[in-house]
């Protein structure tokens, strides 16, 4: 048998293997393998949760060696490992024919108190899952992290609450426990529309408390549909940002492989809500605006995800989106193409996944008033122009929809529409993206939209001429043609016809088709 523990870096992390050799000498511990503080810390809990369980320790020297040996191990996660290879090393010199029965490879976390019961740990997704793809069958994880061990198939799992347990588990495989297939699906908060299914509305705020903002809430359709990027802008206090943050009522639950890596993702970070569920929600991040590039992207000492990984399968929503850093604009540009960012710290690389949809809610000016029909507006055009600079012309043509958001929203018979009536075509999108080409339409490549997005003759006309009438770059006509791919598929219709590129250009250029005064946009 060999006991494995997990060493967490980045996204991939590496397992590490534990060793322990008796030897004579004056009683003493020695850990070698580059460890850091708190693995070194471990022998002293080690010893003392060894004693205070009933079990005896060696009374020679120990030696631990935790390889590879070039990799730097850090947390306090080695400490049950490091205390069951102890106990493991014993018990062989002793010839327990009872230990020989245990004769796999296992995979052990968990944090010892001094009395020798568990501490649960961060990571346990994320050292599960790779330790299945090495072949790994078995692990010991503590109690608190037992539903969480057992989201990852084909892993047979033993939660233990001390250590006392954990070494018990040693001398036979039967108290492992193999997960059910549906162990990560609650079915009881989900509904199915079209084959897509949704989480339950109850408790959730209905989008017919916005008002008067009709085609703000239908940008936003198109958006949860497609995956496509949005942005409105409108005065303080017309309801954009509660309108946004609605947002994630229009979406789908993840499918099995989307949240398998978001789950690693939140795994690493710690952030798993009662270490015991796999997540099947859409992840919706919301970071302040003092945000720095580091919490945005991800990165420091153990290079921990920032929240464009956190938001990977899901929402990034930047409310007052001018008010960030600029520098922390425009690093998304790149993660917004390519679905990944790499993280690189002394030495050592880690590439984390961070597809997400990003949706920025702005103001549009300083004072906010620009524009506004009701009230003056007390900012320079200089300031006005700066205010909107911070974005960016790359960063804004990759704003697929772009909406202002009206100005004195008031009643109307559209607006009352609820979240259920819009699920209704965004779950015919969603079913027909997935069956026709696997992923989002936001995500087709130029070859990919040559053979999905077909034109009938007008439209194909009316695209064509766009790049001249609406003075759009060529990422700008492929955005267009992507969206209307998705208003299309959303009534559900083959061809794309005039009306969808007309809708697409519309959402595109300025909202309303009304000219707002903000040209640069």
């Amino acid at each position: 048998m060999q006991i494995f523990s997990f060493s967490p870096f980045g996204y991939e992390g590496a397992l590490v293997s534990v060793e322990v050799d008796l030897r004579r000498g004056i009683p003493a511990i020695d850990i070698v393998g580059l460890a850091d503080g708190a693995v070194k810390e471990s022998r002293e809990r080690m010893r003392s949760a060894i004693r205070n369980s009933g079990l005896d320790f060696p009374p020679e020297r120990v030696l631990i060696s935790l390889s590879p040996a070039d990799l730097r191990k850090e947390g306090a996660g080695f400490d049950l490992a490091i205390a069951l290879a102890v106990l493991y090393a014993q018990a062989k010199s002793n010839e327990d024919k009872q230990l020989s029965l245990f004769n796999e490879d296992i995979l052990v976390m968990g944090e010892l108190e001094l009395n020798g019961r568990l501490r649960s740990v961060k990571g346990v997704y994320a050292a599960v899952s790779t330790a299945a793809m090495g072949g790994i069958q078995f692990c010991i994880v503590p109690y608190a992290n037992g539903e969480e061990a057992r989201q990852v198939q084909g892993i047979k799992v033993f939660a233990a609450e001390n250590l006392k347990e954990a070494f018990a588990a040693l001398h036979s495989t039967e108290l492992f426990t193999l997960s059910s297939k549906n162990s990560s699906i609650n079915n009881k908060e989900t509904v199915n529309i079209n084959g897509v299914d949704f989480p339950s509305l109850e408790g959730q705020a209905d989008i017919c408390d916005i008002k008067g903002q009709d085609f703000l809430i239908r940008g936003m359709q198109v958006a949860a549909a497609g995956g496509h990027n949005l942005l409105t802008y409108g005065p303080p206090g017309c309801g954009k940002t509660l309108a946004l943050q609605r947002f994630p009522t229009l979406l789908p639950l993840l499918t099995s492989e989307e949240a398998r890596t978001v789950t690693r993702i939140y795994s690493i970070a710690g952030l798993l809500q009662n270490n015991n569920a796999i997540m099947r929600k859409v992840p919706f991040r919301q970071p302040h605006q003092t945000a720095s590039i580091e919490g945005i992207c991800g990165g420091g000492i153990h290079c921990t995800p920032g929240e464009i990984s956190l938001a990977h399968n899901g929402v990034l929503f930047l409310d007052e989106g001018a008010e960030f850093k600029t520098s922390v604009l425009q690093m998304l540009r790149v993660p917004l193409e390519s679905g990944a960012i790499t993280l690189s710290r002394a030495g050592r690389s880690t590439t984390y996944p961070a597809d997400f949809q990003l949706i920025i809610a702005t103001n549009p000016c300083p004072c906010g008033y620009y524009g506004s029909e009701n009230k003056i507006c007390l900012c320079s055009g200089r300031a006005v122009e700066q205010y909107w600079r911070k974005f960016s012309g790359p960063l804004l043509d990759r704003m697929d929809i772009r909406i202002k958001a009206q100005d004195s929203p008031c009643e109307s018979a559209e607006s009352t529409r609820n979240t259920s009536q819009l699920r209704e075509k965004i779950a015919n999108a969603i079913s027909i993206q997935r069956k026709r080409q696997g992923k989002k339409n936001v995500k087709l490549n130029p070859q990919e939209i040559i053979k999905w997005c077909i034109c009938d003759k007008e439209a194909k006309e009316m695209l064509d001429n766009a790049s001249v009438d609406y003075d759009f770059s060529p990422r700008a006509v492929s955005s267009c043609l992507k969206v209307a791919r998705t208003i299309a598929d959303m009534e559900c219709k083959e061809i794309i016809d005039v009306s969808s590129i007309k809708e697409a250009i519309s959402l595109r250029k300025n909202g309303t088709g009304i000219n707002s005064g903000i040209e640069f946009i």
